[in-house]
């Protein structure tokens, strides 16, 4: 299937590792022009090289902090005029789990709630220009189903639900596109469940076998369906929330 993202100008916040990285991979692969970002310059020139071998499109990035709206919205512009416009967005930095303290709510609050919304409002006026456009957020099964301790992650990653069913009827008569990905856990080096397997293998293990499928997913997995439901591919579906979790979550999704 020809996904029709050849020339595409794709923005991902946050990818020069996990899932990010793999949904920029995937997307330099289908032809798209790619932007990234990440607090560090190294990482962001690193990653921006090793895309480049991927690809036939341009790839570039740029260190950007997310919580620092004036430099947030400057790396959007910066990107979109090098690219030459905005026609698909994935805002994909989080500030991850944590119940220790009210700091967390705070964190998460102002990163993955107001650093969606900051670069939804800074992208949509360039989609618009373009005749239309893709926005994906990326949210987590535990703002769906109960999951370990109530925490501030999951429930702004649950406000990000709300928040992309909202803007897909707001701006869906300028053809912009709003859906949510939604995965269960995910396993790679360096990520959230790895240190979980070494720091608590018994939870691990536990988690492991209330999958249907009977492991943890990969971020291949999921950037697979982030980049389809961004891609003309699925120009007819908007407001959606795909969970993506091999038979994690128990619930039934009417």
């Amino acid at each position: 299937m020809d996904l029709g993202l050849r020339g595409k100008n794709v923005l991902i916040t946050g990818a020069t590792q996990g899932i990010g990285r793999r949904v920029a991979n995937l997307f330099a692969e289908e032809g798209a022009n790619v932007a990234i970002c990440s607090r560090s310059p190294e990482s962001v020139n690193k990653a921006v090289k090793e895309i480049a071998l991927l690809a036939d499109g341009k790839i570039t990035g740029a260190p950007c902090n997310i919580k620092n709206k004036e430099e947030y919205e400057a790396w959007i512009e910066a990107m979109a005029e090098e690219l030459g416009g905005i026609d698909i967005f994935i805002p994909n930095v989080s500030a991850g789990g944590g119940a220790d303290s009210e700091k967390n709510w705070w964190k998460n609050f102002e990163i993955d709630v107001l650093g969606t919304v900051r670069g939804v409002e800074a992208v949509i006026p360039h989609m618009e220009q373009r005749g239309g456009g893709a926005v994906t957020m990326i949210s987590t099964t535990a703002a769906v189903e109960t999951f370990m301790v109530p925490q501030a992650y999951n429930a702004m990653k649950a406000a990000l639900i709300t928040y992309a069913k909202q803007l897909s009827q707001a701006h869906g008569e300028q053809g912009i596109r709003v859906n949510t990905i939604t995965p269960g856990p995910i396993y790679f080096d360096g990520g959230a469940w790895d240190m979980i397997k070494i720091s608590n293998e018994r939870f691990y293990e536990k988690t492991e076998r209330t999958h249907a499928l009977g492991r943890l997913g990969t971020p291949e997995e999921v950037a697979n369906c982030i980049v389809f439901l961004s891609s003309p591919a699925a120009s007819w579906v908007t407001g959606v929330n795909l969970v993506v979790d091999g038979g994690y979550t128990k619930r039934v999704q009417f």
